[in-house]
């Protein structure tokens, strides 16, 4: 059986610790498993003994970067048999070489976090971009915590989203609530009539429109999408959308809208399409609530995108 690996990047003091910890002590992680976590730097915060011994973690500590090693690892699968492993990285540290590592045969690494200190990330973007660029270029999620309300988070992503386009941003505030990006933030004009999308502003914009539907009602938007064909749909409906990562890589599933079309019969589970449409609303049942729906205006064939996996930031 697979022994899922979680890395967790980021520099010191960006909130490592305290990411790991609530996760660990989350019900909706921690399911009783052996939890094996690899320390490789020691800040300011502590894991506590007593939430290690209720989440049945083991922690130990790996203090230089050529200790951490294939050899290393094999010896940890073999000695602590954990049925998860959680590594705190060090920010001063090679990611990539880590990522080239050869991990035991049982270990799969299924995910990649970073926490970023949104009140230094400027300075490090200035003076460190290319340890900064090295601890971001293969993550999955990005979380900017201590955010404060003047903050432009337009700004955190443009940089974050030219070094990994399709990363997960969220936006953690000073006193742990999550912040949405407001609608001047969005990196397409919601006021306008016509919204032309970009490749990588599908899922903020999907989002946004699920959330709001109503906001976006009689315009016409165009944007590269995959289509899927259900049994269940009536003729002159099909689906369009991108591929989105559910809990893990295994597990895809299509985000997307239901299009009207006179020329459903000729699309092709699978084909790629610049659709340009109007937007409606309708009451979805399952949803159990309204949701946007398209009305076809026309389409061109096009070719599928190097990376179909869909952003939500």
């Amino acid at each position: 059986m697979a022994v899922p690996v979680y890395l967790f990047t980021g520099f010191l003091e960006s909130g490592k610790t305290t990411l790991i910890s609530n996760t660990l002590l989350d019900e909706g992680f921690n399911d009783g498993e052996k939890t094996l976590l690899i320390r490789c730097e020691e800040g300011i915060e502590e894991y506590e003994e007593r939430m290690l011994k209720q989440t049945r973690t083991t922690l130990v500590t790996v203090e230089n970067e050529q200790d951490l090693c294939s050899d290393l690892l094999v010896e940890f699968d073999r000695r602590y048999e954990p049925d998860r492993v959680m590594i705190e990285f060090n920010g001063m540290w090679s990611v990539n070489q880590f990522l080239e590592m050869d991990m035991p045969l049982d270990w799969l690494l299924v995910q990649i976090l970073t926490t970023i200190d949104a009140q230094t990330f400027t300075s490090y973007m200035s003076n460190m971009r290319s340890l900064m660029y090295d601890q971001i270029f293969a993550s999955e999620v990005v979380i900017f915590n201590r955010c404060e309300p003047e903050m432009k988070k337009s700004f955190l992503r443009s940089n974050i989203k030219a070094i990994n386009k399709s990363v997960q941003l969220i936006y953690e505030m000073s006193d742990g609530s999550i912040n949405d990006l407001k609608d001047d933030e969005l990196p397409f004009d919601v006021k306008a009539d016509f919204i032309d999308l970009e490749d990588d502003d599908y899922g903020l914009w999907y989002m946004d429109a699920l959330e709001n539907p109503g906001k976006y009602k009689g315009k016409t938007i165009r944007f590269k999408g995959k289509v899927m064909r259900r049994p269940e749909d009536d003729e002159d409906i099909y689906v369009i959308g991108r591929l989105a990562m559910v809990c893990c890589a295994e597990d895809m599933q299509l985000i997307g809208l239901m299009v009207k079309s006179d020329h459903a019969e000729q699309m092709v589970d699978g084909d790629w399409l610049t659709l340009s449409a109007q937007i409606e609303v309708i009451f979805d049942e399952e949803y159990g609530a309204n949701v946007p729906f398209l009305i076809e205006e026309s389409y061109e064939r096009c070719r599928p995108m190097k990376d179909e996996i869909v952003s939500f930031s």
